[in-house]
């Protein structure tokens, strides 16, 4: 199969996939780290770095909070949440999503359609 086909960037869907990640509640990043893999849009383990520089960059856009959790054994974490605005914008990127999605389906379907069985 061609190298060429697939998506681009391998972080294109990180911020929506963080955003998803912290519908379930408040989480650190390396909780984020196993939940996104779970979404498929990346081959293997996200880095740390790309993470925690989404979610640097999420925060000044106001789309997550955080704060430090000092409390249990072992160094503080700083813990993420998702805001309102946060939330508009995974609304936002599952709209996108689905259209996506649809487009897809079509395009294939109509591949098979004109496609030898």
């Amino acid at each position: 199969m061609s190298e060429k086909i697939g998506p681009g960037k391998p972080d294109r869907y990180m911020q929506p996939s963080i955003l998803m990640a912290l519908l379930g509640g408040e989480s650190h990043g390396y909780e984020l780290l196993q939940h996104i893999g779970e979404y498929g849009f990346l081959k293997g383990d996200a880095p740390p770095g790309m993470i925690y520089r989404h979610l640097r960059q999420m925060e000044e856009e106001g789309l997550v909070s955080s704060q430090w959790n000092a409390t249990g054994t072992g160094p503080a974490k700083r813990v993420y949440a998702i805001t309102a605005e946060g939330r508009e914008v995974l609304d936002a990127w599952a709209g996108y999503m689905e259209r996506q999605a649809n487009a897809l389906l079509a395009f294939v379907a109509r591949y098979r359609e004109h496609s030898p069985s």
